[in-house]
């Protein structure tokens, strides 16, 4: 645990460290007021559970009138038309309208509502069609490092190291202490309650390293979403369907004979319905099985952080009605009771998709009897 304690204070101090020289404070005085009416409520919030190029912090309005922003840049890096293009987010100084323009390589790109596109060199601003669609620019490839690849990745080292260290201690231990006292009945739980009754006794280990994983990572994402740095990677499509397409591999892959018997040509059933019911199985595999995983966790990870920030927004919203202190004091108390809510709902999901990946993996690999039990006739029973 010692050697634990040092990576995370070694973590603590490189976060300390880029926290103190990579903030950056920006003032556009024209570009955005305080939040105050539910239109802007409503924006704002659906605006900060999506995916963003930089961390922002908060904003705040100096005694000058200009609208300040604080936040920590991340790095920006696009495949253009001229090749790749590297740049700090910084460069567009908190602008998500696309009237701050980035000048590399020979080209312009600007940032609109988190995307950013690919200018001619003689434009001046980007133009806007009648639905606010960019007319004179293109989408570029983009690989930045965002705040969900960050968080991603932040997950994964402490994972890691985490479990790293829980592995060291079963060399000299039998029973682990400090952080492995946690983690352990948390792998017990996952391998005895979720791999082993529902893909079965013979195949489960085959599979309970994937479904450990997948468990504390969405676990702890869901739980990094509710600090106050705004992490929102399980509410993130792109992320939920990733994790599902991986479960959608690793049971196709695996499974046996009887599976795709039971998909390509169902036994028991007259032949003509068998190209119908073909039909419906291999939808419900390759769609919607993958579908209700991405969907589920998305659904309920973005719904919970609206519903947290519409409750903060309360003082906002009713202050006039309610007063500074009535607002406020209600907003705390509703955000503090649905954030436990959240915990709890953290902890659901990542057991939810885990259980669903181990039902489906478990369905793929059973092993299906075909010796049918007989009467004292010689006639064959019917299952049940």
């Amino acid at each position: 645990m010692k050697i634990v304690s040092k990576y995370f204070s070694n973590i603590a101090l490189l976060f300390i460290f880029l926290t103190t020289f990579n903030g950056y404070s920006t003032s556009e005085p024209a570009q955005e007021g305080e939040v105050n009416g539910e239109e802007e409520v409503s924006e704002y919030i659906l605006h900060h559970i999506k995916d963003a190029h930089d961390f922002h912090l908060f904003s705040y309005t100096n005694s000058e009138g200009a609208r300040k922003h604080v936040g920590f840049p991340l790095p920006v890096i696009v495949w253009s038309s001229n090749g790749l293009v590297t740049f700090m987010s910084s460069e567009f100084h908190h602008d998500d309208n696309g009237e701050v323009l980035v000048e590399r390589n020979g080209l312009k790109f600007a940032k609109v509502h988190s995307k950013i596109y690919e200018l001619p060199a003689s434009a001046e601003a980007a133009e806007f069609d009648e639905e606010h669609h960019i007319e004179n620019g293109a989408k570029v490839l983009d690989l930045s490092i965002t705040k969900s690849v960050v968080g991603i990745l932040l997950v994964g080292l402490l994972m890691l190291l985490g479990f790293s260290a829980l592995a060291r201690q079963y060399k000299n231990k039998n029973i682990p202490t400090g952080l492995g006292r946690v983690l352990e009945p948390l792998v017990i739980y996952v391998r005895d309650e979720i791999a082993r009754p529902n893909i079965g006794e013979k195949k489960y280990r085959k599979f309970t390293g994937y479904l450990l994983t997948v468990f504390f990572f969405i676990w702890i994402l869901n739980l990094l979403g509710l600090t106050p740095f705004g992490f929102n990677v399980t509410g993130q499509l792109a992320v939920t369907a990733a994790l599902a397409i991986f479960t959608l591999i690793i049971y196709t892959v695996s499974g046996n004979k009887d599976y795709w018997q039971h998909i390509l040509w169902m036994p028991g059933v007259p032949v003509l319905i068998r190209p119908v019911l073909a039909i419906i199985e291999l939808a419900g595999a390759f769609l919607i099985k993958p579908f209700s995983l991405l969907v589920r966790l998305f659904a309920n990870i973005s719904a919970g952080h609206i519903v947290v920030m519409s409750l903060i927004a309360i003082m906002f919203t009713l202050k006039n009605s309610l007063g500074v202190v009535g607002a406020t004091g209600l907003s705390l108390v509703l955000s503090f009771f649905i954030t436990l809510i959240e915990v709890l709902v953290a902890f659901l999901q990542a057991y939810i998709f885990t259980m669903l990946s181990a039902l489906f993996i478990g369905m793929a690999v059973a092993e299906h009897d075909h010796d049918h039990a007989h009467e004292d006739h010689g006639h064959e029973i019917p299952d049940a």
